[in-house]
């Protein structure tokens, strides 16, 4: 095979992935065969090793195909990775140093949220989370937001297959009463912690939108109610907004940049697929 060949047939796979990455519903082998103009069987062979290497898996109906757990995992440590870098991190750190207050950025990681990265501050009194952690949905100020903004199928799917562990006295367990606080956060913008995560912690998170105004992260600040009750984090809201709209400008890719070429516009809507699901933030 040719150097040329060679080329051509790896665009088509990382093209085959784009498709299936950026997707608003998974596609089928027809329609990914139209997308990249590639025989049926031809197709179907690069869909099947991508498969057998966790890139792309099946959707529930065996027809569609949708991202996989290997490239979700891969858009993560991007991200992870990336965000150790300015300006995303002197963005986290000129908050915190406006604040006072402890602040993080968390992504969708499945069915919980993973800390993409933190800052802590000078206060000797902290609750340490570090980047890579896992949290629940259900009871943190972020995770609260993500599902906010979900679809209600999805929303409820995740209601009927996830036991709600119940961390404080705070924990909501009940699904009317936590459908009642996603219809309230959905309404704000704005998702709250009041102590049901861990017992004396206060949180309020808001999102960071991709380039289609989706929520693809958030960034929040949570601290002890003895210094940050929710009532002041909420008064931070408008501080975490300004730093989320220049933390949105990091996240964008130019998809036309040929210096990027077609492994930055896979990893850019792979990291946005996480939350294919979720649905723009209110105004």
């Amino acid at each position: 095979m040719s150097t040329q060949t060679t080329t051509s047939v790896s665009e088509r796979a990382l093209l085959l992935l784009e498709t299936i990455a950026k997707a608003e519903e998974p596609p089928t082998l027809n329609e990914l065969m139209a997308a990249i103009q590639l025989p049926k069987a031809t197709t179907h062979r690069f869909v099947a090793l991508l498969e057998r290497l966790g890139f792309v898996q099946r959707a529930a109906d065996g027809r569609h195909y949708e991202v996989g757990h290997r490239l979700l995992a891969l858009s993560l440590e991007g991200m992870r990775r990336s965000f150790d870098l300015a300006p995303r991190r002197i963005i986290l750190s000129a908050l915190v140093k406006e604040i006072g207050e402890t602040c993080n950025i968390t992504m969708l990681d499945g069915e919980r949220l993973v800390y993409l990265d933190r800052v802590e501050s000078d206060w000797p009194l902290q609750f340490r989370l570090s980047v890579g952690s896992h949290v629940p949905l259900h009871c943190t100020a972020s995770g609260k937001l993500f599902l906010s903004l979900a679809p209600s199928a999805l929303r409820k799917a995740l209601f009927r297959t996830q036991p709600f562990h119940r961390y404080t006295e705070r924990t909501l367990t009940a699904t009317e009463q936590l459908e009642a606080e996603l219809t309230r956060i959905r309404q704000t913008g704005v998702g709250t912690d009041d102590g049901e995560f861990m017992e004396g912690m206060a949180a309020t998170a808001v999102p960071i939108c991709d380039s289609r105004g989706r929520i693809c992260a958030t960034v929040a600040v949570h601290g002890p109610v003895t210094r940050l009750p929710l009532s002041r984090a909420l008064a931070l809201v408008p501080a975490l907004k300004k730093a989320a709209k220049a933390l949105e400008q990091t996240l964008l890719f130019d998809t036309a940049s040929p210096a990027r070429g077609a492994s930055g516009r896979i990893a850019a809507n792979a990291s946005s697929s996480i939350a294919r699901n979720s649905m723009r933030p209110a105004e």
